[in-house]
């Protein structure tokens, strides 16, 4: 179990973190299950709506939610938000941050700004003894205007502290309000205890297994979904 804590005084203010399943985004509900595909000669074909991995990936983990709306106009960020002083506290009273460029040079990162955006993220989070906590950009989430960085947290000893996030923002024509409650991280628990990796050839029952299970799915639609797949499909 996830334990996510926040300042008393703050929780009626803060969208509470969820499970991702809750959050999926519009445009996998709204998008077509079937399209018609040009380049197949109008062939219709399944789209990623029939996609478990990906639906899966989609509703896999907790989401962070952002704390409040920020305003974007010109490349400047506002917001009309005032939490209370918290005087047995020491966290920001922004619910965003900035990293100055310098602080990226070196890494393959494309700024669509002259910062690195930080969300603040006003949740203590808490894990089992020998697990940490992966902090991602929201998977398969596009549509955002920024992206998350990935880091790894030993949140089982680092459970009094707060894990914020820093972002590229890589929409430099973005204009308008991102909403609170958006989500700006995806959070999954990982066993620090790294699985051994073990690389060779594959047997001759191995190969065989591997071509019954090609050959399924090349007569049968959904045979990952229905013979494979463990998770439930989210409502």
């Amino acid at each position: 179990m996830i334990r996510a804590r926040c300042h008393p005084k703050l929780r009626p203010l803060l969208p509470e973190p969820v499970p991702a399943a809750q959050t999926l985004p519009d445009w996998l509900k709204s998008m077509p299950s079937e399209v018609a595909a040009p380049s197949l000669g109008g062939e219709v074909v399944r789209t990623l709506k029939h996609c478990p991995p990906i639906i899966d990936a989609l509703s896999s983990g907790v989401i962070i939610p952002l704390a409040t709306d920020l305003h974007i106009s010109n490349g400047e960020i506002a917001w009309d938000w005032d939490p209370p002083i918290l005087q047995d506290a020491l966290i920001s009273r922004a619910p965003v941050g900035l990293h100055v460029p310098e602080q990226a040079s070196g890494a393959p990162f494309k700024l669509a700004s002259n910062t690195v955006v930080k969300f603040i993220n006003f949740w203590t989070l808490e894990t089992p003894p020998g697990w940490s906590l992966l902090f991602t950009h929201p998977l398969n989430r596009e549509d955002l205007p920024f992206r998350a960085l990935s880091g790894v947290v030993d949140c089982d000893l680092f459970k009094d502290g707060y894990v914020h996030f820093p972002a590229l923002w890589t929409d430099p024509n973005f204009e308008g309000t991102l909403a609170k409650g958006t989500p700006v991280a995806q959070v999954f628990a990982i066993q620090r205890a790294a699985l051994a990796l073990d690389v060779g050839d594959m047997t001759e029952d191995e190969i065989a297994r591997n071509r019954e299970v090609q050959h399924a799915l090349g007569q049968e639609r959904g045979v990952y979904r229905k013979s494979f797949r463990q998770r439930h499909r989210p409502g």
